[in-house]
């Protein structure tokens, strides 16, 4: 069994994690390349997502008339499997052309679609308007990855060469409920997790690799594995909540006086 590693950086602050180690099984494939496969989970109640209140635009509010309609924060199957994870490889590998094929997300039923979305530094974005009422697209960047355009008539396309890699938060002014990210990364070897939260990435080069999955409110966590040529390499990663502080637990300030040179702290219950 290989060993792994771990590293958390939270966009909310705080969250416990799980990483389980890497196993390996035999495939087919290209030589000194194999495939990474995997699931990420959610462990503990899901998180309810906020409500959608679309009242500010009447042609979306008449879309969901009769609904509740929910944002798509937390996507999670009854076993917890979480959607919308954006995983990579990460590290430098040999330069290689981005895909002449724009990356595409669609503004459908006042919503974005995808939510979360991979593309390599460099290839084109295309940002469509498929709605009957008028959209705002506005980058939230810290790579010079900066728009901020308006799509005030159905069947607009807006595109956009991307520049440095980050995790691009992409938003609508118009309606403060439409988000979506783009995970831009230098390399193509990337994955966002389906409904099941599964992913695949193929043909990464043998070695050891580091994995790294994001996630818009849970944060970040990465693990080492070691890919094996021919071989796929098995990886599952687990988010859990925050843990609430034991009842009666409290944090109290200690003020040492500046002519004490050492003090003693003594507990009690």
């Amino acid at each position: 069994m290989n060993r792994c590693r771990t590293v958390f950086t939270s966009a909310a602050g705080a969250a416990m994690l799980i990483a389980l180690s890497a196993t390996t099984t035999p495939v087919s494939g290209q030589a000194g390349m194999g495939t990474i496969v995997g699931h990420v989970k959610y462990k503990g109640p899901t998180p309810v997502n906020p409500i959608m209140r679309m009242g500010a635009d009447p042609k979306c509010s008449k879309l969901y008339a009769g609904k509740r309609p929910t944002s798509q924060t937390f996507v999670v199957t009854a076993d917890g499997g979480m959607a919308n994870v954006f995983v990579n490889v990460e590290g430098p590998f040999p330069n290689a052309p981005p895909s002449t094929t724009p990356v595409v997300i669609d503004q459908k039923d006042c919503m974005y679609v995808p939510r979360v979305v991979g593309a390599r530094t460099g290839q084109m974005l295309q940002v469509k308007n498929g709605d009957i009422t008028g959209h705002n697209v506005h980058s939230l960047s810290m790579a010079r990855n900066d728009f901020n355009t308006s799509q005030p008539t159905p069947g607009m396309v807006f595109e956009y060469k991307l520049k440095g890699g980050e995790m691009l938060h992409i938003k609508c002014d118009f309606h403060a409920w439409m988000n979506s990210y783009v995970g831009i990364v230098d390399n193509p070897y990337f994955a966002v997790t389906g409904t099941d939260g599964s992913f695949t990435i193929a043909n990464v080069p043998a070695g050891k690799q580091t994995i790294r999955v994001w996630h818009e409110v849970m944060g970040v966590q990465t693990q080492m594995v070691d890919v094996q040529a021919g071989k796929t390499t098995t990886v599952d990663f687990t988010f859990m909540p925050v843990q609430k502080p034991a009842p009666g637990a409290s944090i109290h300030e200690l003020v040492i006086p500046h002519n004490v040179e050492m003090a003693s702290i003594i507990a009690s219950r």
